[in-house]
């Protein structure tokens, strides 16, 4: 793993900020997800588009995968499966069962393969496929799914965005996708109300 405090992202409105998933399958809903999601942001219409989320998430740099479209079209089922799941964790809904299946299925193909140089550096093994890829990204859906974090999924508190992550700070009160962008936002509204209702005190 990439020692990071999360991905660099770049909002429509242009501005820039950094998002931490707290885990590897929270960061691949970043690459767009089903329903209202798809039809603004979807960057696995293309090969490219999961190639360059590669470089970019948490895993260990260097990693290179071949992708099909087969596979680009079965990474996008078990993104969308992953996001039904963190949201119905997130807001204490049932998991649906298909969606449980659909991950178990993905784990079950052989994973990704880390290797050590003589030089102590990390390093993949080659042949990686979308098909590895993906099943690591599984794995980690069941380790965060049954693990200690599970009920800490959560979407952040701002009504404009539904970003998901995993509150692994010791407290567990992470309330924002990230201070950044909506921390700050929440605390400009709050100052501006508060500003706003001293004026009109008698």
């Amino acid at each position: 793993m990439r020692d990071t405090t999360g991905m660099a992202l770049k909002h429509l409105d242009g501005q820039s900020f950094r998002f931490d998933a707290g885990a590897l399958c929270l960061e691949l809903l970043l690459t767009g997800g089903p329903g209202p999601v798809a039809s603004r942001y979807e960057v696995l219409d293309a090969a490219e588009g999961l190639l360059d989320w590669v470089r970019r998430c948490r895993l260990a740099p260097g990693l290179d995968i071949t992708v099909t479209a087969a596979e680009l079209t079965r990474v996008r089922e078990v993104r969308d499966a992953l996001w039904r799941l963190a949201s119905a964790r997130a807001y204490g809904r049932a998991l649906a069962p298909e969606d449980v299946e659909t991950v178990n299925e993905a784990a079950a193909h052989p994973p990704l393969v880390g290797r050590f140089t003589v030089a102590g550096a990390r390093a993949w093994a080659p042949g990686a496929t979308a098909t590895a890829l993906l099943s690591t990204v599984a794995r980690d859906a069941i380790e965060l799914f049954t693990g200690a974090y599970a009920d800490r999924i959560r979407v952040c508190g701002s009504d404009h965005c539904a970003l998901l992550f995993v509150d692994t700070s010791r407290p567990g009160r992470r309330r924002w996708c990230s201070m950044e962008r909506c921390g700050n936002r929440h605390k400009v509204r709050a100052h501006r109300a508060r500003t706003h209702t001293e004026r009109e005190a008698p």
